[in-house]
């Protein structure tokens, strides 16, 4: 299912942490009591329709991410509310919501999910690191409208299979990429939502520039999300010209002294 990752950076850390996760998951919610619960779990809002734009509407759509914490930066709001970021967020125009559910490195939780799809209308993405079956049934029992699939974490079979069952729960999936080798297997896969991460998450340095090369090889049809390094308006026009779909920020939103001003910049 994950495919072998380098030893000692941040993002096999991160993984061996979720492995441990899981371990205590399974034997508090087993997988046959997830799927027994999850006919009663509210229909799927639609992520897909949320985020796609023509490309003849100049206005980006968002995805304003709720995030209180990095690997990189560390602590970047003490004091979060979830219920209060996912109202100010629609109110001010985000398409959609990403949710970090991480609990060790980016301080998030499933029930944040739930929370934020309380307080807001807008589809609500699940952003963890997600390698296992369990994980994608989870994300369904939680709420999530969609869910985010890396290409660097997964073996293309389990990127295709994670796919297809999230389209058979109803989720969309976002699946991210780093460079071209990456986007070739989410390709292969019949990804409908490329994320460009402009974030190498090895070193966890950013460049806004990945997202100019390798969107050069996405076929049309596909929608295009660039992720990480967003920080003003003028980064936004910039991938509006080259026919990127959505945008999806969350530090820069979060550190702001005004959430709702910062959104209404960068959705013009």
């Amino acid at each position: 299912m994950i495919r072998e990752l380098a030893a000692g950076g941040i993002l096999s850390k991160i993984i061996e942490s979720k492995r441990e996760e899981l371990i205590e998951c399974r034997t508090r919610l087993p997988l046959k009591e997830i799927k027994s619960h999850i006919r009663d779990v509210e229909t799927p809002r639609d992520f897909f329709a949320a985020i796609s734009s023509k490309t003849d509407d100049r206005h980006i759509r968002l995805i304003a991410e709720i995030k209180k914490s990095s690997p990189s930066k560390g602590l970047l709001i003490s004091d979060l509310k979830v219920n209060d970021l996912a109202k100010r967020y629609e109110e001010a125009g985000a398409s959609a919501i990403s949710v970090l559910t991480e609990r060790r490195f980016f301080s998030g939780g499933p029930e944040n999910i739930g929370i934020a799809k309380e307080s807001a209308k807008l589809p609500v993405l699940r952003k963890d690191f997600l390698f296992e079956e369990y994980q994608i049934y989870e994300s369904r029992y939680i709420g999530a409208d969609a869910l985010l699939l890396i290409a660097a974490v997964l073996e293309p079979a389990a990127l295709s299979d994670f796919i297809l069952l999230s389209r058979e729960l109803g989720m969309s999936s976002l699946v991210e990429v780093h460079d071209e080798r990456e986007l070739e297997k989410a390709l292969r896969a019949d990804a409908r939502i490329i994320g460009i991460n402009n974030r190498d998450l090895t070193t966890f340095k950013v460049d806004i520039e990945t997202t100019f090369r390798v969107i050069r090889e996405i076929p049309k049809g596909k929608v295009v999300v660039s992720e990480s390094g967003i920080t003003s308006r003028e980064d936004v026009e910039k991938l509006r010209n080259i026919d990127v779909h959505a945008i999806l920020v969350g530090e820069s939103i979060v550190t702001s002294k005004d959430v709702g001003e910062k959104i209404r910049e960068l959705v013009g």
